[in-house]
C-alpha cells in the first residue's frame, strides 16, 4: 500500500490517468459528469467508425483497467475519489451497449441515455448503493455499472415503445 509521502512511479502516473479517464476527473465542477462525456464519446466514436462490433469488448477493457486504477488510486486519494471517474466511464458504456454495432442512436437517444444514467448514478436505486459499499477498485467501479444497467434498461424500453426497432 502506497502512503502519501512516497513519490510516484509510472505505474502510479498511469493508473492516476486512467482513473481520472485522462484528465476529465480534475474537471473542477461535476467531475462524474465529465467522466459520463468521455463515456458518450468512446460510444459515439467506435459507433460512427463502424466499429461498434468491439463496443463489448472496451466495456470489459475499461472495467478491467478501471478496477486496476481505482485500486491503485485510492490507496492515495480514498475509495471513491471525486477524481476518480472510468467508474462513469464504464456506466455510460454500458448505458449504450445494446445499440453498438446495431443501429446508430439519434442524438436525442444519446441525450437520453447520458441523463438517465447520470439519474441512476446519483440516486442509487436498490440495489445500487449496497454495492459501493465493496472494497477496493471493484467496489468503485460496480455502483456505476448497475447504474449503467438501470440506464441501459430504461433507454431500452422506451425505444421499444417508441421506435420498436429491436
Amino acid at each position: 500500500m502506497k502512503t502519501k509521502s512516497e513519490p510516484l512511479n509510472s505505474a502510479d502516473w498511469l493508473a492516476i490517468a486512467v482513473a481520472t479517464a485522462a484528465g476529465a476527473g480534475f474537471t473542477p465542477k461535476a467531475p462524474g459528469t465529465a467522466g459520463s462525456v468521455v463515456g458518450v464519446g468512446i460510444y459515439l466514436a467506435l459507433d460512427r467508425a463502424g466499429a461498434g462490433a468491439y463496443y463489448p469488448h472496451a466495456i470489459i477493457f475499461f472495467f478491467i483497467v478501471g478496477i486496476w486504477a481505482s485500486s491503485r488510486v485510492e490507496h492515495m486519494w480514498g475509495h471513491d475519489a471525486q477524481r476518480i471517474v472510468i467508474d462513469e466511464v464504464v456506466g455510460q458504456m454500458i448505458t449504450f451497449g445494446l445499440a453498438a454495432g446495431r443501429y446508430q442512436l439519434s442524438a436525442f437517444y444519446v441525450a437520453l441515455g447520458f441523463g438517465l444514467f447520470r439519474l441512476f448514478d446519483i440516486v442509487k436505486p436498490f440495489p445500487i448503493r449496497h454495492l459501493e459499499r465493496i472494497k477496493g477498485g471493484l467496489g468503485v467501479i460496480s455502483d456505476d455499472v448497475g447504474a449503467g444497467f438501470y440506464a441501459l434498461a430504461t433507454l431500452t424500453l422506451i425505444r421499444y415503445v417508441f421506435v420498436k426497432s429491436y
